[in-house]
């Protein structure tokens, strides 16, 4: 039975937002009291967080489809629906999110760390919230926004300082399991370990993580064996252990032509040249071993490499061992730049960033691209006259009616707002005002209205002209 996966695809929902809702006030001797149709309360995000005590991405092999709750609709009586509920899901420390082209999103170093895998969708207005001076009585609400679908890729790399490699049996279990705590599976045939182990050592006053990784065999780096499942794992390592078996049985591999064969693996692999080195020649306690290991050792040291002849059976050399492997993270951490302070990075758009752009199509087609123009067509609900008509002001502000004239659209021409496989299409009339001409002063309702004092019709008429150059868009209702 599987117990340890360290990539999955995890397909992940956001919440929906729920609907605005319209609404009038209505009590006894005052039918009419206005407006007051809640907003729809925002959908719950997608988040990965890292937590320490979750080691594997199994839950999600298991369960790859994860989904937040949705907003709830807004009600009248001014009640706002509420937020959907924020899905958290854990995830182990070191985990890599993709897209399925392979592209990095965020890589989760560190207790705590989070990213926002599926953002949920914001809740529409309420006639509440669209009423104004000049729009006394909506008769309509915005649709909530969909929540994001994303399919995401998530890969384990894991986080320690220090990484044993070398042939199956070469005998890495045994020597984390004698310089740490962990009892990683230990057995005399090839691949016993199958999964990577990690265990903590403390060497005087430094305490390092050290990893086992599964036995790398010719090949590893294309897939073969165990290696390519894991050889990712020694990415994040600081130094790399050659765990060299000075008392193999096979007779055509010997401790130099099995450090050749595993530094091959790891140039092919990549992205691994520049981590300090050091050949353990493990086994001593058997005499053939001794005798294999004071021949090669020469060779090695002419090479450039620090050798330490230890026996994890016979606890030989382990402690010289464990206090040059702290050495090494001691200096690879003091090398490392210090982490700053988070900074907030504003990036302003340009002063000529229309936010959307027009495009006009082989065939004929124009086809309106923005966050804004599509956001607002997914908020509107067509079988209502009146919010048509208001998404049409909108688009009239943002200059959407301007850009297509200038992109040479006609009346009667074809329009397009979104992508290709979600688009609303329809037939462009050029207007003046767009839809406030052809409906009137809509949204005004002549119950409301009363004899006004001078000065109030004054500030009326200040609101009036202030809404025309204002964008409703940013107003957000929490």
């Amino acid at each position: 039975m599987t117990t340890f996966v360290d990539r999955v695809e995890l397909h992940v929902a956001a919440g929906n937002g729920g609907h605005g809702c319209a609404s009038v006030h209505r009590e006894k001797f005052k039918p009419l009291g206005g407006p007051d149709g809640g907003n729809g309360g925002r959908g719950g995000d997608v988040i990965l967080t890292v937590d320490q005590s979750v080691t594997t991405l199994l839950d999600y092999h298991h369960s790859p489809h994860r989904k937040a709750t949705n907003g709830k609709p807004g009600e009248g009586g001014n009640r706002s629906g509420k937020d959907g509920q924020d899905l958290v899901l854990p995830v182990p420390d070191g985990t890599v999110v993709l897209d399925r082209a392979g592209n990095v999103l965020a890589d989760l170093v560190g207790h705590g760390t989070s990213f926002v895998a599926a953002q949920g969708g914001r809740g529409g207005l309420g006639n509440a919230a669209l009423a104004s001076a000049r729009r006394k009585a909506p008769g309509f609400a915005l649709l909530g926004v969909p929540g994001d679908l994303q399919d995401i890729v998530l890969e384990l790399k894991t986080v320690a300082d220090v990484a044993l490699v070398g042939y199956p049996s070469a005998g890495k279990s045994s020597l984390i399991s004698v310089l740490s705590a962990a009892k990683p599976k230990i057995a005399d045939y090839p691949f016993t370990t199958l999964v990577p182990n990690l265990g903590v050592v403390t060497a005087g006053e430094t305490v390092y993580t050290i990893a086992d990784v599964p036995g790398l065999i010719p090949g590893a780096s294309q897939g073969k064996g165990l290696g390519l499942e894991f050889l990712r794992h020694v990415e994040r390592c600081s130094v790399l252990v050659h765990v060299l078996d000075t008392a193999t049985l096979e007779s055509d591999r010997d401790p130099v032509s099995d450090l050749d064969i595993i530094e091959a693996e790891l140039r092919e692999y990549g992205g691994l040249d520049n981590r300090p080195r050091i050949v353990v020649l493990n086994k001593i306690d058997v005499p053939d071993g001794k005798d294999l290991a004071e021949m090669v050792r020469p060779d090695l040291e002419a090479r450039g490499y620090r050798v330490f002849e230890v026996s994890a059976v016979a606890h030989m050399g382990l402690k010289e061992l464990s206090f040059a492997l702290a050495d090494l993270v001691g200096r690879a951490r003091a090398a490392k730049p210090k982490e700053e302070a988070t900074r907030i990075v504003i990036r302003p758009k340009a002063v000529d960033d229309t936010g959307f752009t027009v495009v006009r199509e082989e065939d004929g087609l124009f086809r309106v691209r923005g966050e804004k123009p599509e956001r607002w067509v997914r908020q509107t609900d067509f079988s209502n006259d009146e919010a048509v008509g208001y998404l049409a002001d909108r688009l009239n502000r943002l200059g959407v009616e301007e850009e297509l004239m200038k992109a040479g659209a006609r009346s009667g021409d074809g329009v397009a707002i979104g992508p290709e496989d979600n688009a609303v299409v329809f037939d462009w009339e050029p207007t003046v005002m767009a839809g406030a001409e052809m409906l009137g002063r809509r949204g005004e309702d002549h119950r409301f209205e009363a004899p006004r004092p001078a000065a109030q019709r004054r500030r009326d008429k200040q609101a009036e002209r202030d809404e025309a150059s204002q964008e409703f868009d940013d107003f957000e209702p929490f």
